[in-house]
């Protein structure tokens, strides 16, 4: 296949832009995504063309910064049209929730800028009309989880009471019995797991400092699974408080912690939690109003970095970069970010994996 067959094949509406944020190329899903010939949007600021309040070109100094792909999520994207001043005007109707992936390409300081319409289960949480159903299947999975608990409990302690009767000589058997209960327990893990994700308990909400979070989940994951890592902080300690249940944004950045120290492996590594505030970082809800996410918290490892084949879908339930992994985790963390307002991005490569949150100021008088 030629190199301009695969770029018309590619199945989602494609921009190629150079070191200076200009297109030198679309593909015809592009063209038919902004309603413009790709001989008309040669030449022009990706941003004149594409209507995403001031994220987009955060994400592509990001990536001309750290020269690693960027996934950021809920970004709703429409085309847009010019103004009498020459910038970008919005088009009547909303852009589609889409996650925007944009890549290095070359070595020239050109993009690869993808535009992923978001699937329905993404939707959800923006309170699309699918809403219910998902509810529906969240609790269901929810009663099974506790349901299913249960007997496990019973065979967990049949297993080790038949091990607490088994002679010293019978070792085979009490390696069987060792083996029920460890499997037992990993699948009691994953339940919990299961009935924490299907949790529509929405967050309780207060005025608090994120850097309170921060350090408790620092401290508890530093006596647990990443005791052998390094730790660096680069705080902003001007940051205003952030409208969150303390909880939850806890689990959070537990969560994203824990899974730095576990791609580490036992050599350790080390982690930097960064805080700072963004003028620039808005959200466009489905219905066309804005909300400003200027608090950023970063966590960043120099791990191996995410898996390729699943870095589109890392956020997705049930993707696991790692052997036996529930893939619950990262869900969660997208679950949780979502119901605070805010939204969670990832740049990935090999020695350096960041994930981002962005969270709104507490609004005035409760701080």
């Amino acid at each position: 296949m030629k190199a301009g067959d695969l770029w018309s094949a590619l199945p989602e509406p494609a921009l190629l832009i150079d070191a200076a944020g200009r297109i030198e190329a679309a593909n015809p899903l592009a063209e038919a995504f902004t309603n413009r010939s790709a001989r008309a949007l040669a030449g022009r600021p990706v941003e004149a063309v594409l209507a995403v309040d001031g994220r987009l070109g955060e994400a592509l100094s990001r990536v001309r910064r750290s020269g690693a792909s960027v996934f950021v999520k809920d970004m709703a994207i429409a085309p847009a049209r010019a103004n009498g001043a020459g910038g970008a005007e919005k088009e009547g109707r909303e852009g589609p929730l889409c996650t925007l992936r944009i890549a290095p390409c070359g070595d020239q300081g050109r993009m690869l800028l993808l535009i992923a319409p978001q699937d329905q289960g993404a939707a959800l949480a923006h309170g699309q009309p699918a809403r219910k159903a998902a509810k529906a299947a969240i609790g269901m999975a929810e009663m099974l989880a506790h349901e299913i608990k249960n007997p496990l409990a019973g065979i967990t302690g049949a297993a080790q009471l038949l091990a607490m009767n088994l002679t010293p000589e019978a070792q085979e058997e009490r390696e069987l019995t060792e083996l029920i209960v460890s499997e037992c327990q990993r699948v009691v893990k994953l339940l919990e797991q299961v009935e924490e994700f299907g949790n529509t308990r929405p967050p309780a909400l207060r005025a608090i400092n994120i850097h309170d979070a921060l350090d408790r989940a620092r401290r508890s994951a530093a006596l647990g699974k990443a005791s052998a890592m390094r730790f660096r902080e680069d705080y902003d300690p001007s940051l205003p408080l952030t409208r969150a249940d303390p909880d939850q944004l806890q689990q959070v950045f537990l969560n994203l912690i824990t899974n730095a120290a576990e791609a580490a492996g036992p050599q350790g590594g080390t982690i930097i939690l960064r805080t700072h505030y963004d003028h620039a970082m808005h959200l466009r809800r489905p219905d066309g109003t804005r909300i400003a996410l200027p608090l950023q918290v970063e966590i960043i490892d120099d791990g191996p970095g995410l898996p390729p084949e699943i870095a589109d879908d890392i956020f997705a339930p049930f993707v696991s970069g790692r052997e036996n992994g529930t893939g619950l985790g990262l869900a969660l963390v997208s679950k949780i970010v979502t119901d605070h307002g805010g939204i969670v991005s990832v740049e990935s490569r090999p020695g350096r994996t960041a994930f981002r949150i962005s969270l709104p100021v507490a609004p005035r008088g409760e701080e």
